[in-house]
């Protein structure tokens, strides 16, 4: 399932985390990834390790953490990873799956993939993020603030910037429901249980849908 979430951030937030980028120390984005995606990564990525760069992943956190359709959606058990990226002009992120599991600490298995806009459209050429399925393809990019996700299995690529400067924040999640099928079905229990909720209360139906959700992922929950 591919969705995206506007304002996850808000304009006031992604605002301060550009000036904030512009004073950090980037490094060569190939120093985090794998060995046959080193051949077409070609970005830059904030020092993980800094002040800065701490900061500005727990912010990105919360933010998602806070959010009530990311939590219904991916049922996250650990947003594990998030790296915030440039790409100038001339930079792009070739053909590629994401690792399939991830962290030095702690390994994680990346069952949903995110993007997160920092940079308007309007600020930049180019960069666009492009997902394959199967027979087909599709390009994004989405307002500054708002973030994309799609599962990790998917191969994606990044078009070369050809102006301006692409800023974004990518990260990865290991979710309680492994199956991406199985996160659609509560998903779209879940928005069902909630329709009914908003326009009748707590009915019978209300509760017989609640038990199934619950019965759910008691079945597929990974812990």
């Amino acid at each position: 399932m591919i969705f995206s979430i506007p304002n996850v951030l808000t304009l006031q937030e992604v605002d301060k985390i550009s000036k904030s980028l512009a004073e950090g120390e980037f490094v060569d984005g190939k120093l985090t990834a794998g060995w046959h995606a080193k051949l077409v990564k070609n970005n830059q990525q904030l020092k993980s390790q800094t002040t800065l760069g701490k900061q500005l992943t727990e912010q990105i956190k919360s933010a998602l953490h806070r959010n009530s359709l990311f939590q219904t959606a991916v049922r996250p058990r650990a947003i594990h990873s998030v790296l915030l990226s440039r790409y100038d002009v001339d930079m792009s992120y070739d053909r590629h799956v994401d690792n399939a599991v991830m962290n030095n600490t702690r390994m994680w298995r990346t069952d949903v993939s995110f993007t997160l806009f920092l940079s308007s459209p309007k600020d930049y050429e180019g960069g666009e993020l492009v997902i394959e399925s199967a027979d087909d393809e599709k390009a994004y990019k989405l307002e500054s603030g708002c973030a994309l996700f799609y599962p990790s299995t998917s191969l994606h690529r990044v078009n070369p910037v050809k102006k301006g400067t692409r800023l974004v924040a990518v990260g990865w999640v290991q979710s309680l429901i492994r199956d991406q099928g199985d996160r659609e079905i509560l998903f779209d229990l879940e928005t069902a249980r909630r329709v009914i909720f908003t326009r009748d209360g707590k009915t019978a139906e209300f509760d017989l849908i609640s038990k199934s959700i619950a019965n759910l992922i008691r079945k597929w929950a990974d812990l």
